[in-house]
């Protein structure tokens, strides 16, 4: 049915879902939240450091203000899940206020960003891999690498969401054994004079803050996991906004420190044109050269842990989606816990993606799109807080904490600023190329809804 200015109830949420298996396992507190902190901290930290160096340490100003920002959408997740503890997350609660087609926006852009960014994340750690093996001289095998990448964490998830919670804290644990032992030999090795100078670039302070700040925001995407993956947590209306809470603070603290303790060990001018700034670190801390092959294995580690979480998110959107007859039905079908269709051709995508990348050489093509992610993010990222506000506002207290209205519209408020912040950051050609992306998704939208309504039609005959 059309959407035409009023709100549609949508359809209630199943009852009853296919009894668990011994591979269909509920992610307690301590796997959401290593799902929240292994999706926000992939590759980026391993790359951060050297790249907002050129801006001076004025970027730490701009961990700062990202880091408020992502806490506050962090905290307006925990609030939606508490009343709608469903598998979906920002397609949920965009659907519950809005109706049919604000949900399948959030759905359409959301899968899009899961996909490409696995695509990234997988030639990315093909480039850490090439420290450990020399791939770089061979496109076949660079390529083989990359698939490999990408079809093992997909194998762990068509084994089961037991697997999947398993990969997932081990990867996690792992990753952060050479983080923290920068985070903190950072403190012991820090000299003030590597620093450099507070603003370097030469912008003005506030153009310095948002030109680092639109380098960061790729790096905390990944806040809304546990609220994706609300229908596989154990208790969600509790622990679905404790472990993203948990998850998101944890991450940026280690971000920071971990930027701190590069930006006080490696002095600013090698820094700047670092291609390693964590090898270069662990180098300065310690001497020698053994630094880079051991930030290389934690990045690989890290970033097969975010594949594993990522691939699980971009299948339990459309399955979520699909459940309410906005995606293709077969995206709805699952095994050992897991909507196997939806990982299937996720993975597919964006295996045929990472080809198309180095086959065609078009690296300046592949960056965009990864800016797009950006902004399709955002997209849900928007209608998540719009209905938080819309549901503050027109009195549903039973959907949100009624008694704390003003804490909770503040909240709503600043994360939808931030969420904003994130479309300009993405920059005028990412926006463009993401509204082409959706744009695609109203097409899609169209032929569903006319099937939908032509089988209603058909039942009522």
């Amino acid at each position: 049915m059309p959407h035409t200015g009023t709100v549609t109830k949508p359809a209630p949420a199943p009852q009853h879902e296919e009894l668990p298996s011994k591979h269909d396992r509920r992610f307690g507190l301590p796997v959401a939240t290593a799902l929240v902190m292994g999706n926000i901290i992939g590759g980026g930290i391993f790359l951060l450091p050297a790249s907002v160096a050129p801006f001076g340490t004025i970027s730490l100003v701009a961990f700062g203000v990202l880091t408020v920002g992502a806490i506050a959408l962090a905290l307006v997740f925990g609030r939606l899940a508490r009343r709608h503890p469903r598998t979906g997350g920002p397609y949920v609660y965009a659907r519950e206020a809005f109706g049919d087609f604000a949900g399948f926006l959030a759905s359409w852009s959301y899968w899009i960003t899961t996909w490409v960014s696995n695509a990234a994340l997988a030639v990315a750690a093909v480039g850490y891999l090439d420290v450990l093996l020399p791939l770089h001289g061979s496109r076949f095998w660079t390529i083989v690498a990359a698939l490999t990448v990408q079809w093992l964490p997909a194998l762990a998830n068509l084994a089961g969401t037991r697997y999947v919670g398993a990969v997932q804290l081990v990867s996690t644990v792992l990753k952060f054994a050479p983080l923290l032992l920068v985070a903190v030999g950072g403190l012991f090795s820090f000299h003030a004079d590597n620093l450099g100078p507070f603003r370097a670039s030469g912008d003005s302070s506030l153009g310095a803050v948002s030109a680092s700040a639109a380098i960061l925001l790729f790096s905390y995407l990944g806040v809304e996991s546990a609220s994706v993956s609300a229908g596989e947590v154990r208790d969600p209306e509790r622990n679905v906004g404790r472990a993203t809470v948990l998850g998101t603070g944890l991450a940026a603290l280690l971000y920071l420190l971990c930027t701190v303790a590069v930006f006080g060990t490696v002095a600013h001018d090698r820094l700047v044109d670092s291609s390693a700034p964590l090898s270069d670190a662990v180098n300065a801390m310690f001497g020698g050269t053994w630094g880079g092959t051991a930030v290389a294995i934690a990045a690989i580690v890290s970033m097969l842990g975010a594949l594993n979480g990522w691939t699980l998110l971009s299948a339990q959107t459309p399955y979520a989606a699909a459940k309410d007859g906005l995606f293709p039905a077969v995206f709805t079908k699952k095994k050992r816990g897991t909507p196997t269709v939806g990982v299937l051709v996720a993975v597919t995508l964006a295996s045929l993606l990472t080809v198309y990348n180095y086959t065609a050489g078009s690296a300046g093509v592949f960056e965009t799109l990864v800016l797009v992610t950006t902004f399709t993010a955002t997209v849900p990222y928007l209608l998540a807080t719009a209905a938080q506000i819309y549901f503050l506002l027109s009195g549903q207290g039973h959907r949100v904490s009624g008694p704390r209205l003003a804490r909770d519209m503040v909240l709503a408020l600043a994360a939808f600023g931030f969420s904003l912040w994130l479309v300009g950051g993405a920059g005028y050609a990412a926006v463009y190329q993401g509204v082409l992306f959706l744009f695609v998704g109203v097409l899609v939208y169209a032929w569903m809804a006319a099937r939908k309504k032509r089988v209603a039609g058909d039942t009522t005959d």
